[in-house]
């Protein structure tokens, strides 16, 4: 693991141990789903992890690398890891899933392509009695545990910032709404959480479920709005993440709007936060992917050795198809400009060296990041 990740870690440990302490006062009846079995097993473990894309920074760069050190270390380096990427394919990740079960791992750990297409996958790891941790998505099926960010909050904070850079415009002025991948119910909660502080205000220009989260189809929506609109018609732009931002402010660059008009963003991507040191996006939503990455390691070790999850899960949460799923949802953060340094550097996620390399110094100067 690389030393970012070492001060990743570090730095999140006081939130880890802020969770740990909230969960002994709140989740005494979580966990009742976790005992797999009444054989307890040792840290000799076998645990699957299956992320489910790589066009996401932060699933290769942060989760993998994160889980796979906290099991080592809550398993005295016996546990086995075994990893995939579905590159956004539910069927691939599906068959992985049947290796998974195949080479009797005694737990998983699934970030979802597909929250709903996953069902039967997920119901067939519970008959093999192999407990299922839902990670980042809240997938569908018989699920022991799941950790994820407050993704309603995620949206308010994107639609608090959009009002924000809007100023006298957030009065009736158009915007246009680049939500997620409609497979991912994670998409779903960021446009409820956004909506609930953007309706009334706004006028909904254009509105997109973006395929895939892809930043080329975030790109083709935002020209086809340009075009239905009118460049001079759109006032602001929520985008659901930073890899559509960027997509999407190409096509702005590319219509010739100057200035370019606010756009939000999501999951402080290096990218996404050179843009906001430049004025070109507005926002992200910076999140903690060692203390996510920390609670799911976790919940499988635990889950893995048979034991309840009443030290780690703060609440609960229901899905269509289960109820009383012990949850931890870890807090978020709105990164502006005026931040950066208390939030991604802080955190060791970027150093200011990686974010103010030579094309971007200038501009990092001018807003004092030094």
């Amino acid at each position: 693991m690389n030393t970012r990740m070492r001060r990743a870690a570090v730095a999140v440990a006081a939130t880890t141990m802020a969770i740990s302490l909230a969960a002994c006062g709140s989740a005494k009846e979580s966990g009742d789903k976790a005992e797999q079995s009444s054989e307890k097993k040792g840290d000799d473990l076998k645990i699957g992890l299956l992320l489910p894309e790589n066009q996401t920074a932060r699933y290769e760069k942060f989760d993998r690398p994160i889980i796979e050190k906290k099991i080592s270390e809550l398993t005295n380096g016996k546990a086995e890891v075994t990893y995939n990427n579905a590159k956004q394919d539910a069927t691939t990740q599906s068959q992985q899933i049947d290796t998974m079960i195949t080479n009797k791992v005694d737990a998983l750990i699934i970030g979802a392509v597909d929250a709903k297409a996953i069902e039967n996958s997920v119901k067939k790891a519970k008959d093999a009695g192999i407990p299922v941790v839902a990670f980042d998505r809240l997938a569908e099926g018989p699920i022991d545990a799941y950790t994820s960010f407050d993704n309603e909050e995620v949206g308010r904070a994107q639609g608090t910032a959009l009002l924000e850079a809007l100023g006298d415009k957030a009065d009736g002025g158009t915007i246009v709404m680049m939500n997620g991948a409609i497979t991912d119910p994670n998409a779903a909660l960021f446009k409820k959480g956004a909506k609930s502080v953007l309706d009334g205000k706004v006028k909904y220009g254009k509105e997109y479920d973006t395929k895939e989260w892809k930043p080329e189809n975030a790109n083709a929506n935002m020209e086809a709005a340009i075009t239905a609109l009118g460049k001079d018609k759109i006032d602001g732009v929520y985008s659901a993440n930073d890899g559509m931002a960027g997509g999407i402010i190409t096509a702005l660059k590319g219509a010739g709007l100057s200035p370019l008009p606010p756009v939000t963003g999501q999951d402080a991507e290096l990218a996404g936060v050179q843009r906001i040191v430049t004025g070109e996006q507005f926002m992200s939503v910076y999140k903690s992917y060692p203390a996510e990455g920390i609670v799911a390691a976790e919940m499988a070790v635990a889950l893995a050795k048979g034991e309840k999850l009443d030290s780690i899960a703060t609440s609960k949460v229901d899905s269509a198809s289960a109820k009383g799923i012990p949850t931890v949802l870890v807090p978020v953060v709105s990164l502006t400009k005026d931040n950066i340094k208390d939030t991604v550097i802080k955190d060791g996620i970027w150093t200011l060296d990686e974010i103010c390399s030579a094309k971007y110094k200038a501009d990092c100067d001018k807003i004092g990041l030094k």
